[in-house]
């Protein structure tokens, strides 16, 4: 069988990594205290991860704009109700959207305005960040 790696050529010296390899001992000291403690950012990795799902993100954006049930979802993504069903129940468990029944019904929203927020955050920085698709600037 043929070798299939890939050479890379090597990264320039300043590119991401410090010529001179030794921590300033005060720097550390001073934000080691401040760092988030091991269950905050494995929950924090864990809803990152989950928003880097293109179905996780467009149940988002529906949510963000109206609250709907699992049928109107599937509708307008054009998935299985069976596939989104699962896809809000992940989304629920860590907290990013609740849940309303109303009789037979049960409405999807998103858990709060952090999460609102966070949603437009990310949106804005994509929309700065990538060139437009229309071939139009920002207004």
């Amino acid at each position: 069988m043929p070798n299939s790696s890939v050479t890379l050529p090597a990264a320039p010296p300043d590119a991401d990594a410090c010529e001179v390899s030794q921590a300033n001992e005060a720097a550390v000291a001073a934000v080691r205290p401040q760092l988030l403690p091991a269950p905050v950012v494995v929950t924090l990795a864990e809803t990152f991860k989950l928003l880097g799902d293109p179905t996780r993100v467009r149940i988002l954006d529906a949510l963000s704009k109206a609250e709907l049930c699992v049928c109107d979802l599937a509708s307008l993504l054009d998935v299985s109700e069976s596939a989104t069903s699962h896809q809000l129940r992940l989304l629920r468990n860590l907290r990013l959207v609740r849940s309303r029944r109303a009789g037979r019904m049960v409405y999807y929203a998103l858990d709060d305005e952090h999460i609102t927020r966070l949603f437009a955050q990310g949106l804005e920085h994509v929309e700065e960040s990538a060139p437009r698709q229309d071939g139009g600037g920002r207004s």
